[in-house]
């Protein structure tokens, strides 16, 4: 599991831009994840039911459970979308993700007391420059289109430093507990904050149509239960910043999966940066 699990937890969050951008042509960005949210939160607490663990106790422990699902999921994954359907592209918006794995190692060092190897450090901004190198087109057609809102800006950014947080929060005491019955009462968080969201600033926007609950069904099944569930045992069972590291495969990943569902270019500076990213988790990592 500790070889397989990081793999597969790149190629699984890696889909979720492709996921991102094939729900903003049907539903409301803030409604469908807070359907999402609501699915999850349901199966999860089943499954605890029906496997008799159990769950958190105490105001103190519940809430911090809370904030976790509301940092992770709902900051994070919200802002980030709707800045997406504001016109933000998919690529700056992967670039700016890319920082998250920077942030994680900055809240180490300095708030936590940690201390990273040097190949840590060297490793973390040779991935960052591997994803420049694969985003770099879509930066480039990106810069003549006209400047985007602060508020578009500031959520997508703000939203990374929330999973940096979130992830972090995920380090404390919550480890010890069972991953079905705190991932049911952490996707409630996310429902706190994403309805709220909705409400102010979603539009009714749900087509129905069957495309539309297949990327739900796929959001609930794959992105939350299979990549987040395992973002969140990676978290629980290795360093903080190790794990982080590992986003910095996503964007490359997406860029490849662009080029073969959507037909998207895919040239010789982002292949090699593909392979730069890679070598940079891999240090990171050691």
């Amino acid at each position: 599991m500790n070889a397989i699990a990081p793999v597969l937890f790149v190629v699984i969050w890696s889909t979720g831009f492709l996921v991102g951008r094939g729900v903003s042509a049907h539903a409301d960005p803030f409604w469908f994840l807070a359907a999402r949210f609501v699915g999850v939160a349901v199966l999860f607490g089943a499954a605890a039911l029906w496997a008799r663990v159990a769950w958190p106790r105490g105001a103190g422990r519940i809430a911090l459970h809370l904030a976790a699902g509301a940092l992770m999921n709902g900051l994070y994954v919200g802002p980030s979308w709707w800045a997406m359907s504001q016109g933000l592209p998919s690529g700056v918006m992967a670039l700016i993700g890319a920082l998250q794995p920077l942030f994680t190692a900055l809240i180490a060092v300095t708030v936590l007391q940690g201390r990273l190897k040097p190949a840590t450090w060297a490793g973390l901004a040779l991935g960052f420059g591997g994803v420049a190198m694969v985003l770099w087109p879509r930066l480039a057609v990106s810069a003549g289109a006209a400047a985007l809102p602060l508020p578009v800006l500031l959520a997508a950014a703000g939203s990374i430093l929330a999973l940096t947080v979130g992830s972090m929060v995920q380090k404390s005491p919550l480890a010890a507990g069972d991953l079905r019955s705190a991932s049911a009462v952490q996707n409630l968080g996310a429902i706190a904050v994403l309805v709220p969201l909705a409400v102010a600033f979603g539009t009714p926007r749900w087509d129905g149509s069957p495309l539309l609950w297949g990327y739900l069904a796929y959001a609930v099944l794959v992105l939350s239960i299979g990549g987040a569930t395992l973002l969140i045992w990676l978290m629980r069972h290795g360093e903080a910043t190790r794990t982080a590291a590992l986003v910095l495969a996503v964007p490359p990943l997406s860029a490849v999966q662009a080029w073969a569902i959507f037909g998207e270019t895919l040239t010789a500076l982002q292949i090699v940066g593909f392979a730069v990213a890679i070598a940079g988790v891999a240090l990171a990592r050691r």
